[in-house]
């Protein structure tokens, strides 16, 4: 159950963030309640988008995860809210890349804690 559900929660946090950080151009300062619903929204609907898609072509390449979560990244937070800087994709297609390389930094660390964990003594 725990291999099921880890990757979902991944990708939700990742994406999330993504359009957390993105949304407030890096001032975590500025980071009020309309933020964290908008970017629940997003991280929800992209992360559940990507578990599935993940599931149907069956991989574990980091690099393919990372590319399918910042492709649904970027075009769910088109959808949930309009873009605050740049045109009118901008900030959709920031969050988008945000969101590929959280995913592919934490999958190469998680992958190097299990490897370490597993190695003998």
């Amino acid at each position: 159950m725990k291999k099921k559900v880890t990757p979902f929660v991944e990708n939700i946090a990742e994406s999330t963030v993504a359009c957390l950080v993105t949304m407030v151009q890096g001032n975590i300062l500025a980071l009020g309640l309309s933020h964290w619903l908008i970017a629940s929204q997003t991280g929800i609907v992209a992360g559940t988008a990507t578990v599935a898609a993940i599931a149907v072509v069956k991989t574990r390449n980091r690099w393919i995860i990372a590319a399918v979560l910042g492709l649904a990244t970027a075009s769910v937070d088109f959808y949930v809210h309009p873009g605050m800087f740049g045109s009118v994709a901008t900030e959709a297609i920031v969050t988008g890349v945000g969101a590929a390389v959280l995913s592919f930094i934490v999958g190469a660390i998680s992958k190097t804690v299990r490897a370490r964990r597993a190695a003998p003594g």
